[in-house]
């Protein structure tokens, strides 16, 4: 049986909590842990270091709460959607009849990246809404710009309010409405300039050695091999799946590596499209899934006549 807020609801019991003090994190969070260990529910903490540590120093010593690496599970969010889904699965299987979670994201997110992690918090109300979950993301208004707040009000159902309410968003927007608005991709400073290469309809071998050739060492190598997974990927489903020309664009940075890819097609009709594998299975839509894991940032953009995935190796600026 569920407890608290989420007690006659059925799957996820999505919340943002909107702060502006330390006191008033705790007033909701406290409350929403410690009722989860006195119901013998497990109860997760995944924030930041500062205020991990808050949180941490305000509960009682060996209460239950257990803690995750909050920067380790928000590397990417098609990661994080993959490794939560699997914590929850282990939970119900375990026994749980309710999961609460509060987590934060941290404040570099908020700038170049925040599109994806935008569509990461829509994406979640159906990722996880095959589990009894319930749980809070933490947005300090002190530190959050305006536009962020404004997706999270669109992309949580509900607010948590250090009063103990429970307040619906009254811009909320269902993912699927929310995943298929068309945002412009907002130009990396490096790609102010000419592309260091150009390719029209490229096969996928030559696309691999174009990003290899590129990069020149300026990258780890893991990232670079990461990259040519990812435009690989990205170039097969534009050839297989697009309209020509497929267009390979590629800018090389101190710090990274800005490939843009566009076909003259519509793009994938799965508003889900790289932050879970496709509901059909098809390839393309893993090749997708697998690019978004791949990269350290990925935007996508519709067009009248064409579609442009971006991907970014190294340090999105």
């Amino acid at each position: 049986m569920r407890t608290g807020a989420a007690a006659q609801h059925k799957g996820y019991y999505h919340e943002a909590i909107r702060y502006d003090s330390d006191e008033d994190l705790l007033a909701v969070v406290l409350p929403f842990l410690l009722g989860g260990v006195e119901a013998g529910e497990p109860t997760f903490v995944a924030l930041g270091e500062r205020t991990g540590g808050l949180v941490r120093s305000a509960l009682p010593t060996g209460c239950g709460v257990r803690y995750l690496p909050g920067g380790a599970v928000y590397a990417r969010p098609a990661g994080a959607i993959r490794s939560y889904r699997q914590l929850l699965a282990e939970q119900v299987a375990a026994g749980a009849h309710q999961i609460r979670i509060v987590g934060e994201l941290s404040p570099p997110m908020f700038g170049a990246t925040w599109d994806w992690w935008a569509r990461y918090e829509s994406a979640i109300n159906h990722a996880y809404d095959d589990f009894p979950l319930w749980s809070m993301c933490a947005y300090d208004t002190r530190l959050t710009p305006e536009a962020v707040l404004t997706d999270v009000a669109r992309t949580h159902p509900r607010f948590a309010t250090p009063d103990g309410g429970h307040i619906p968003s009254a811009t909320w927007t269902p993912p699927e409405t929310y995943l298929r608005e068309n945002r412009p991709i907002v130009p990396d400073p490096i790609q102010a300039g000419p592309p260091t290469l150009e390719l029209v309809d490229p096969t996928a071998s030559e696309a691999r050695a174009a990003v290899y050739r590129a990069d020149r060492g300026r990258l780890p190598a893991d990232d670079v091999d990461d990259l040519v997974v990812a435009v690989s990927e990205t170039v097969t489903n534009a050839l297989r799946h697009g309209r020509p020309p497929v267009r390979l664009r590629l800018w090389t940075g101190e710090d990274r590596v800005v490939v843009s890819v566009r076909d003259g097609g519509p793009g994938p009709t799965d508003p889900y499209a790289g932050l879970l594998p496709a509901a059909n299975g098809s390839t393309g839509g893993l090749g997708l899934w697998i690019t978004h894991q791949s990269c350290s940032h990925v935007a996508l953009h519709r067009e009248p006549d064409g579609f442009t995935l971006r991907l970014i190796a190294g340090n999105p600026d």
